[in-house]
C-alpha cells in the first residue's frame, strides 16, 4: 500500500510539482487575509467574569473602558482644555476625561481638593484619560501622537498594541530572513552538494507558505502565533527532508544499477517509520497546547501542529518530485564533507558519559524546584522595556502622576440609595482616587430627568448604572491582585452575584487564575502523550521514561535560569516553551536512541555509544543549532519582552536538549543497556 502510493507521487512528480506551486501562490494571497490579534485579553476563556463582565458592558453602554493615558507637558488650564477637545476631536476616540469632569475649573485650583487636582494636573502636565475605540487605535494613537508631538508622552493598552502590531510584523520579518540565510549556511556545511541546501530550503518553504495561508481557516491567529509559528515550523521540520534526501543517496549508493524513482520509493519506504514517529511526537507535543484555558494556547498549538503534518505531507510527497527533477543537478554539485567527522568526539563522549549523566541527575530535582518557584508577569504592562518608546514614556507618567488603572463596575439600575452606600464603601479603599458615577455626579437625590442627556447616557444605560473607578494601582501583581478581590467583596456586600466588574487588572487577575490552572493539565498530558507515543514505538517500558526525563530535565534547567537570575518570567512563555521544547527537541533523543539500538546488534556498549554520538551529531546539531539561533533571533530582535523571552527560552532549551541528548543521554542508555537492548537468539546446536 505505503509502496504503491509513493510509485504514484514519483510517476506524476510533474503533476505534484505543479499542484504545490499553485497551492504556494494561492496561500501567499490567503495568508495576507488572516487577521492578526495583538491583545492578550481577547485570549482570556468566553466565561472568565472579566470577559462577561466586558461583553456586558459594551452590550449596555457605548462607550468602553479608558485604555490610554496621555500626559502633555509645560501647559496651563486653558491650554489642557484646548488639547482635551482636539483630542475628542479625533476619529477613533470616544472619550476623553480630565480635570474639568471632576471639578470647576473656573474656580482657583488651589482652592480645590488638592488630591483630585492632582489627578489630572500637576507640575504644569496634564494628564488625560482617553478611550480609544478598538477598530480605529491603531489610526487613533497614530493622530494622538502627532498632536502632542515627541517631548509629550501616551501609554496604556491601546498604545502598547498599536505598538505591538507596528513593530512585529517588520520584526518577524527580519527574524525570518536571519533564520534563513543561517539554515543556508548550517546545511552548506552539514550536507555534501551545493544543490542539496536549495532543494530544503524550498520544500521547507513551500510547506511553510501553505501553513501560513491555511491559517485563514482560523480567521484570527494571536500575535504569539504570528510571531513564532513559521520559524518554530523551519527549526523543528529541518531535518525531516535532510534525512529523506539523505536516505535516497544511501539508496542509490547501494544499488547503482536500479533507477532513481526505485531507489526513491525505497528511500520513502525506509525513512517513513523514523521520519513519521519524530513528527507525530512534536505534533502531539503541540497540541497539548490545545486543552489550554487561555486561548492562545490552542491558538498556537493548532498552527503548529498543522504546520508540522503540513512539513510532513510535503516532504512525503513534494520532496521526492523535487529531488528527482535537481538530483542530475546534485550529482554534478557533489563536494567533499565540509564539517570533520564526529569520531574523536564520540570517543570523548564514551569516556566523560557517566560523570556526565551522574551530574545530570545531581541537578535535576534544584532544576525542577527553582522552575516552578520563578516570579511571574501575567499580563501586558511588561511587555515593552524602558529602553522602547513607549516603556521610556509609560515610566514618565508613572513617575508625574504614579501607577493608575481604571475598573468599571456594572450594577442594576435603580435604588440610588444603594449605590450611594457602595459608592462610599468603595471611597474607603485608599487606593481607589476616585469614581465617576451617577450618584457622585449627579447625586443620589437628583431624579434622572434633570440629568443631561448626553452624561446621563454614559452612567445609566440597559438596565445598569455604571461606576468609573480609577485607582491607584498596577495593572498586575500581588497587590493589584489584592485590590480586585478587595473590590468584588466589596461590590458583592451590596449587589450580592448581581454586579459585573471589568478593567485590565481585573482581566490580568482573570488571566492569572486561568493560566496557572493551565499549567499543570497542559505539561501531563504533553508528557503523557509523548511517553505513550514512545511505548508504542518502543514496546518497552525504561526507554521511554528515559528519553522523556532527559528532556523534561531540559525543559526545568531551561526554566530555572531566570529564577537563579533574579528576573521575572512571562508565565505566558513559561507555559508555551514547557510544551514546545518538548515537543520540538524529544526528536534528537528519539533519534539517538533508534541508532543505539540499531549499533548495539554488531557493537559493544561503549563502541555503540561512540558510534552512535559520531553518526548523530551532525543531525542534531544541524536542527538543534536552527532552534536556538532562531530562538535567540527573537530574543535580540523582538521589542515585545513577551516574545523576546519565548525566544531566549527556545534558544536556551535548544542548546541544553543537545547538551544532554550527546552527553548525558548516552551514559542512561549504557547503564540500562541490559534492560533496554534484547539479546540475540543464539542458533540451535545440531
Amino acid at each position: 500500500m505505503m509502496k504503491r502510493f509513493y510509485t504514484a507521487i514519483v510517476r506524476r512528480r510533474r503533476l505534484v510539482l505543479a499542484v504545490f506551486a499553485l497551492a504556494a501562490v494561492l496561500s501567499v494571497f490567503a495568508s495576507r487575509a488572516v487577521q492578526v490579534d495583538y491583545d492578550i485579553n481577547d485570549y482570556l476563556p468566553p466565561d472568565s467574569p472579566s470577559t462577561l463582565a466586558l461583553e456586558q458592558m459594551n452590550s449596555a453602554f457605548t462607550g468602553g473602558i479608558p485604555n490610554m493615558r496621555v500626559m502633555v507637558r509645560d501647559v496651563t488650564v486653558p491650554e489642557a482644555l484646548d488639547y482635551k477637545e482636539k483630542l475628542a476631536a479625533i476619529d477613533g476616540v470616544e472619550a476623553v476625561t480630565w480635570l474639568d469632569d471632576s471639578l470647576d475649573v473656573t474656580v482657583p485650583l488651589q482652592m480645590q481638593d488638592t488630591a483630585t487636582v492632582e489627578t489630572y494636573y500637576k507640575d504644569n502636565c496634564a494628564l488625560f484619560t482617553v478611550t480609544v475605540e478598538d477598530a480605529k487605535r491603531l489610526e487613533a494613537v497614530a493622530a494622538i501622537q502627532d498632536l502632542i508631538g515627541e517631548d509629550n508622552a501616551l501609554a496604556g493598552t491601546a498604545v502598547s498594541t498599536a505598538v505591538a502590531t507596528n513593530s512585529t510584523v517588520t520584526e518577524v520579518a527580519k527574524i525570518a530572513a536571519i533564520a534563513v540565510v543561517y539554515v543556508l549556511f548550517i546545511l552548506i556545511l552539514t550536507t555534501d552538494s551545493w544543490v542539496e541546501p536549495l532543494l530544503v530550503l524550498t520544500g521547507l518553504g513551500a510547506a511553510i507558505l501553505i501553513n501560513n495561508g491555511t491559517n485563514l481557516m482560523f480567521g484570527t491567529i494571536s500575535f504569539v502565533t504570528n510571531a513564532a509559528g513559521s520559524i518554530l515550523q523551519l527549526a523543528v521540520s529541518l531535518d525531516y527532508s535532510v534525512f529523506l534526501i539523505h536516505r535516497f543517496a544511501e539508496c542509490r549508493a547501494a544499488r547503482p544499477d536500479a533507477s532513481a524513482e526505485d531507489c526513491m520509493v525505497e528511500a520513502l519506504c525506509k525513512s517513513t517509520g523514523s521520519i513519521l514517529s519524530s513528527g507525530l511526537t512534536t505534533v502531539i507535543g503541540f497540541l497539548a497546547l490545545v486543552l489550554m484555558q487561555f486561548q492562545i494556547g490552542p491558538d498556537l498549538g493548532l498552527a503548529l501542529a498543522k504546520g508540522v503534518v503540513l512539513s510532513l505531507v510535503t516532504v512525503f510527497t513534494f520532496m521526492p518530485a523535487l529531488t528527482l527533477v535537481c538530483y542530475p543537478w546534485m550529482d554534478k554539485t557533489h563536494h567533499k564533507p565540509l564539517l570533520p567527522g564526529f569520531d574523536k568526539f564520540g570517543r570523548f563522549v564514551s569516556r566523560i558519559m557517566l560523570p556526565a549523566a551522574l551530574a545530570l541527575a545531581v541537578i535535576m530535582v534544584p532544576s525542577y524546584l527553582a522552575s516552578n518557584n520563578n516570579e511571574y508577569y501575567y499580563g501586558a504592562a511588561h511587555m515593552f522595556g524602558t529602553n522602547t518608546r513607549l516603556g521610556a514614556d509609560t515610566a514618565a507618567i508613572e513617575e508625574t502622576f504614579g501607577k493608575s488603572d481604571t475598573w468599571v463596575v456594572l450594577v442594576p439600575e435603580g435604588d440610588t440609595a444603594t449605590q450611594a452606600e457602595l459608592s462610599d464603601a468603595l471611597h474607603a479603599i485608599p487606593e481607589v482616587t476616585g469614581i465617576l458615577s451617577y450618584v457622585d455626579n449627579a447625586g443620589a437625590s437628583i431624579p434622572p430627568e434633570f440629568v443631561p442627556p448626553d452624561t446621563l447616557k454614559l452612567l445609566v444605560s440597559g438596565g445598569y448604572t455604571r461606576m468609573v473607578l480609577t485607582v491607584n494601582a498596577d495593572t498586575e501583581g500581588d497587590a493589584a491582585f489584592a485590590l480586585v478581590e478587595k473590590v468584588r467583596a466589596t461590590v458583592q456586600q451590596y449587589y450580592p452575584d448581581a454586579y459585573d466588574l471589568a478593567g485590565q487588572g481585573v482581566s490580568t487577575y482573570d488571566l492569572m487564575d486561568t493560566i496557572t490552572a493551565d499549567m499543570v493539565k497542559v505539561n501531563l498530558l504533553a508528557i503523557g502523550a509523548v511517553f505513550l507515543i514512545l511505548l508504542l514505538m518502543k514496546r518497552q517500558l525504561l526507554l521511554p521514561v528515559i528519553l522523556v526525563l532527559s528532556i523534561e530535565t531540559a525543559i526545568w534547567i531551561n526554566l530555572a535560569i531566570p529564577y537563579f537570575r533574579g528576573r521575572h518570567v512571562f508565565y505566558i512563555a513559561y507555559l508555551i516553551i514547557s510544551t514546545i521544547q518538548l515537543g520540538a527537541t524529544v526528536d534528537y533523543a528519539i533519534l539517538f536512541s533508534d541508532r543505539y539500538q540499531e549499533f548495539r546488534e554488531t557493537l559493544d556498549k561503549k563502541q555503540a555509544i561512540a558510534a552512535t554520538v559520531s553518526t548523530v551529531t551532525t543531525s542534531v546539531i544541524t536542527t538543534g543549532s536552527a532552534l536556538a539561533v532562531v530562538g535567540f533571533l527573537m530574543g535580540a530582535i523582538s521589542t515585545n519582552q513577551l516574545l523576546g523571552q519565548l525566544g531566549n527560552f527556545l534558544g536556551v532549551g535548544g542548546l541544553v536538549s543537545l547538551a544532554i541528548v550527546l552527553l548525558a543521554l548516552p551514559g542512561y542508555l549504557y547503564l540500562a543497556d541490559p534492560l533496554i537492548i534484547k539479546p540475540k537468539k543464539q542458533p540451535k546446536e545440531a
